[in-house]
């Protein structure tokens, strides 16, 4: 075999697709003419966190599947974190009954039983960016003039890497940029031109309010009930403000992940930890000059408050991996559903945090308390859903939906009206199919039933919503005698993920052997 004619061949195909997997597959087909090679397998191992994550992997059908992430067996990551800070650049596996038992374990998880494996590491700039893995069926496949062969594309496969992950890192930019522009021009915008539908009735003292304090720099707490337009508000506060030509970033603090927080609030340098390939600015950084939206702000961590607090209070962020200190200039608005105050008591959110961002509460009531409302949003939101529809028939409403909609209680608020209204248009196409009005007749809708009062609900306490929450989650688990999956499962019967139950059965400090 000509080692330069394989170099050349093998380096076009793994660099001439930007597409990593396509690029992969190509290169596979060619290397498996010289080299045992059934399955290719490009991972990343992140110490900190104990966890494989699947870059490509094409295998047989029959092989085993993997994840995207994968946790590695704790007994086995001593191994694993040793060979990933390593410079040796190959290892070879030819027989893994000779393994230790948890790195058995661990090849099973991506091999099958009889498989030899050559591991090649990846290496850019004298750093550790990732591991390839070939693997052929049966036992002592490789050897050292194999591993050779594969030494002498670790430049070309790490470059490829580098701009894989690179890309990826642009497009997931792209997307949150593309989300951010959306949200100002699409997303939950129950606007009317300039006017927030209610601003003249239910909503009067909450936009008077709103005007009081948009043309300032105070911190802004939005309080209210999920689906309430706490984001709309939001975006009105911004859009009256002095900063309005400035960028408006979003940040759900609900959803993201407790390793990632600082990186996307604050940034990081290139290098900064697993997968960083490039410097990336955070969330603070992008509303320099504009505003910054902290949306349920009540799931951070108690460390990243901390963190969040010294930098409301310095005004100054250094990036994850880095060590310059950053001036920022943004405006704070804040938002959450859980009564903060109560939080702060129980140990769950800091106080000194509250205090910095209570300074102008604002509390949005929820829409079975400005049922006035309803009539004009209910006109809104038959035109917008009609629009993103395609529907260019005429709506007609009957006479009785609107004192109907007035009796229920809308806990999921303007949002859930408005998944009512597309739901009530799906289903009045399907009944009208050739006519040329639609009736949406929302009363016929089996999920939307008015609220009947109980003459003895006013001797009832009013509970908190997390122990109102707790106690249905209790209700739960105790008809499902503690378990959470599967489909006889507590997560089912709420209509949650597993994972989210968990999370909810955490912050309240549920065990699942309790029962109500």
């Amino acid at each position: 075999m000509n080692k330069n004619v394989f170099f050349r061949e093998a380096t076009l195909r793994i660099c001439g697709r930007l597409d990593l997997q396509r690029a992969m597959e190509n290169t596979l087909a060619y290397i498996q003419k010289i080299i045992p090679a059934d399955a290719l397998h490009i991972g990343l191992f992140d110490p900190a966190t104990s966890m494989g994550r699947t870059i490509v992997r094409i295998c047989p059908d029959h092989w085993p599947k993997v994840a995207a992430n994968v946790p590695i067996p704790e007994a086995a990551v001593p191994r694993v974190t040793e060979e990933w800070r390593s410079d040796f650049s190959f290892g070879i596996l030819n027989d893994a009954r000779e393994e230790e038992p948890c790195i058995q374990e661990l090849i099973g998880l991506f091999w099958p039983e009889d498989v030899s494996v050559l591991r090649t590491s990846l290496i850019m700039e004298s750093r550790m960016i990732g591991m390839l893995l070939l693997a052929a069926a049966g036992c002592n496949r490789y050897d050292e003039s194999h591993a050779e062969l594969m030494g002498m594309l670790n430049e070309p496969f790490s470059i490829a890497l580098t701009n894989a992950l690179q890309y990826e890192e642009i497009v997931r930019l792209k997307e949150m940029l593309e989300e951010d522009n959306r949200y100002l021009h699409k997303e939950l915008r129950h606007i009317s031109g300039d006017r927030i539908i209610g601003s003249d009735f239910g909503l009067r003292e909450v936009m008077q309010m709103v005007r009081q304090v948009a043309p300032l720099e105070s911190p802004v707490l939005l309080l209210g009930e999920t689906g309430t337009g706490k984001e709309l508000l939001a975006n009105a506060l911004h859009a009256a403000s002095p900063r309005h030509s400035g960028p408006f970033v979003k940040v759900n603090c609900g959803g993201l992940p407790e390793g990632l927080i600082d990186s996307e609030l604050f940034g990081h340098e290139k290098g900064a930890f697993t997968g960083a390939v490039a410097l990336k600015k955070g969330r603070f950084e992008r509303a320099d000059g504009g505003t910054l939206f902290l949306d349920e702000v009540a799931e951070l961590p108690l460390g990243a408050q901390v963190r969040l607090l010294r930098v409301l209070q310095s005004r100054e962020i250094e990036r994850v991996g880095g060590t310059e200190t950053i001036p920022v200039n943004v405006r704070i608005i804040s938002a959450t559903h859980r009564n903060l105050e109560q939080m702060v008591k129980e140990g769950g959110f800091r106080e000194d945090l509250w205090f910095r961002l209570n300074v102008f509460p604002i509390m949005i009531p929820p829409l079975r308390q400005r049922n006035q409302d309803i009539p004009a949003l209910l006109e809104y939101l038959v035109a917008r859903k009609c629009k993103e529809m395609k529907i260019t028939r005429k709506v007609h409403i009957p006479e009785g939906t609107m004192e109907f909609l007035r009796q229920h209680s809308w806990p999921g608020n303007i949002r859930e009206l408005q998944n009512l209204v597309e739901r009530g248009l799906i289903q009045s196409q399907a009944r009208a199919s050739g006519t040329a009005v639609l009736v949406l007749d929302m009363p016929r809708i089996p999920s939307l039933r008015p609220v009947m009062k109980n003459p003895d609900s006013s001797d009832e306490p009013i509970l908190s919503f997390d122990d109102a929450a707790g106690r249905h989650i209790r209700r739960a688990l105790e008809k499902t005698h503690g378990k959470i999956m599967g489909e006889d499962g507590a997560a089912a019967l709420l209509g949650l993920h597993p994972s989210t139950l968990r999370g909810k059965m955490r912050k309240l400090g549920i065990s699942k052997k309790e029962k109500s």
